[in-house]
């Protein structure tokens, strides 16, 4: 069986529907299509889904935006409101929670960013509960945020940083954001995934880490993440897809090169063009060439969603005039 690297659980599903050629018994799909965006909320309710689809059990929101990566401030704002709304949906943080966001990934890598430039613009409260010996407040909830890095900068295993932490300050909810991998080109920077089940930082492009969930720091972690790289074999893959595409549009069904390409199957086509790779640039993933640009975005559309979702007395206005 061949292997297409992939964080998202949506992704997961139809990869699972192309093998087996049926849905994923043990999983509840429901789906929601607007204007400028379609939700998809995967939910794995049992052994035999959580099997199929490799993903722990749990509920796995995928909101697709074809527009996100070319956005404008309205887009963001209206996407900004939906993750809110998403994340309160959860039903994981109350008014009197104390939350930790974990920013995961590398700051000096620009596809590897999304998490530290997200933590730059969370509305950070902790210490003025802590000075004010304060429990609950009626505009700010208790929040802490800090990016630990990855163990190429530190030493230090990503997993174990927060586990001291969660042990330290001990917060009811914590909330995970980390750039993934995808396996389809277009859902790169236009693809936002929530999920309830926590996070395996790194297994996207195959170099698992510590998972960050509740049987590993004890309380419950919600997991936010964007797709920023895909890894070279699918975008040649999906490259040759779309030629495949072309030539059947523009009625060259009976050539010789179509028929060549057209009965090779997916897994084999994939498997070729990893072989083919491999002596050149063995496990290379790509990202957009405009990816500074595109995180900075993207990390305002998240921050502010955490803004809203968790602090009761922030909304849009207020993130606009003072977080950004």
């Amino acid at each position: 069986m061949y292997q297409i690297h992939t964080d998202l659980a949506v992704e997961s599903r139809e990869l699972y529907k192309e093998r087996e050629k049926r849905e994923v018994p043990g999983v509840e799909v429901e789906k929601e299509e607007e204007d400028n965006y379609t939700v998809t909320r995967v939910k794995i309710v049992n052994e035999i889904g959580m099997q199929s689809m490799g993903k722990a059990i749990g509920t796995y929101i995928t909101i697709d935006v074809p527009k996100l990566k070319k956005t404008d401030e309205d887009l963001k704002d209206e996407i900004s409101q939906l993750v809110a709304k998403e994340i309160k949906g959860l039903g994981k943080n109350k008014e009197d929670s104390k939350i930790l966001i974990i920013g995961l990934g590398n700051w000096n890598v620009s596809p590897d960013a999304l998490g530290p430039k997200v933590i730059e613009r969370v509305l950070v409260t902790r210490q003025y509960f802590v000075n004010y010996n304060k429990e609950i407040d009626e505009t700010v909830a208790n929040v802490a945020a800090i990016s630990p890095g990855v163990m190429g900068l530190t030493g230090i295993e990503t997993g174990e940083i927060v586990r001291g932490i969660v042990e330290k300050i001990n917060p009811d909810l914590v909330i995970a954001v980390d750039a993934l991998a995808s396996r389809k080109m277009d859902r790169i920077s236009t693809t936002i995934q929530i999920s309830d089940t926590g996070i395996n930082p790194g297994s996207g492009i195959g170099n698992k880490r510590m998972g960050l969930n509740k049987d590993t720091l004890g309380v419950p972690v919600i997991a936010i993440g964007i797709p920023t790289v895909v890894d070279a074999a699918t975008m040649i893959n999906d490259t040759m897809d779309l030629i495949v595409g072309s030539m059947k549009n523009e009625a060259q069904v009976g050539s010789e090169f179509y028929s060549m390409l057209n009965e090779i199957s997916k897994e084999d086509k994939y498997s070729l063009i990893q072989e083919v790779l491999e002596p050149f640039m063995p496990n290379v993933v790509v990202t957009p060439k405009e990816i500074d640009l595109i995180i900075d975005d993207l990390s305002i559309i998240i921050a502010n969603g955490l803004n809203i979702a968790l602090h009761p007395g922030i909304d849009l206005k207020d993130v606009n005039r003072y977080i950004r």
